[in-house]
């Protein structure tokens, strides 16, 4: 007898953690599949870039950005994104709307530095592009997701 109303108790909260757990889980994954995305999307670009004459240094320290320096950016910011799509998912009604709010405004924000660098005019272009490159990869499939996740 006891065993009926037992497990009945216990699977009630279980399913509704895995349920949560599950769409955690999904946007997650989802999102690191496009950081991998963002990542070689803007390491190719930042390639072809420079093999059309782009030099990449920055007057301010006079170094030029290495390929890798734009892989291992991208993805750091790509994951910064994933964290704040899964926080909106977990504590926003809706989390669609928001994250493409956040995500679009960081991103204009983030256009500001290549202008303030001191770089000449197509390492800024460059730079510029370079921050929508993966913005455009990054924004579009976490918003779907966390559509497809509240739905």
């Amino acid at each position: 007898m006891n065993s009926m109303n037992d497990t009945g108790v216990v699977a009630g909260p279980a399913a509704g953690r895995s349920g949560h757990t599950h769409r955690f889980r999904g946007l997650v994954g989802t999102g690191l599949i496009a950081t991998l995305a963002a990542m070689v999307a803007t390491t190719l670009a930042a390639a072809l870039a420079r093999a059309v004459g782009v030099d990449f240094e920055v007057l301010d320290s006079g170094e030029t950005i290495p390929l890798s320096g734009f892989a291992v950016v991208t993805g750091f910011f790509s994951v910064v994104g994933i964290a704040i799509a899964v926080a909106l998912l977990r504590w926003s009604a809706r989390p669609a709307q928001r994250f493409v709010w956040t995500a679009v405004s960081l991103t204009a924000i983030s256009l500001v530095p290549p202008l303030l660098s001191g770089a000449d005019t197509a390492t800024i272009a460059a730079l510029i592009g370079l921050h929508l490159v993966p913005a455009t990869v990054m924004i579009p499939t976490l918003a779907r997701s966390l559509r497809a996740r509240t739905d």
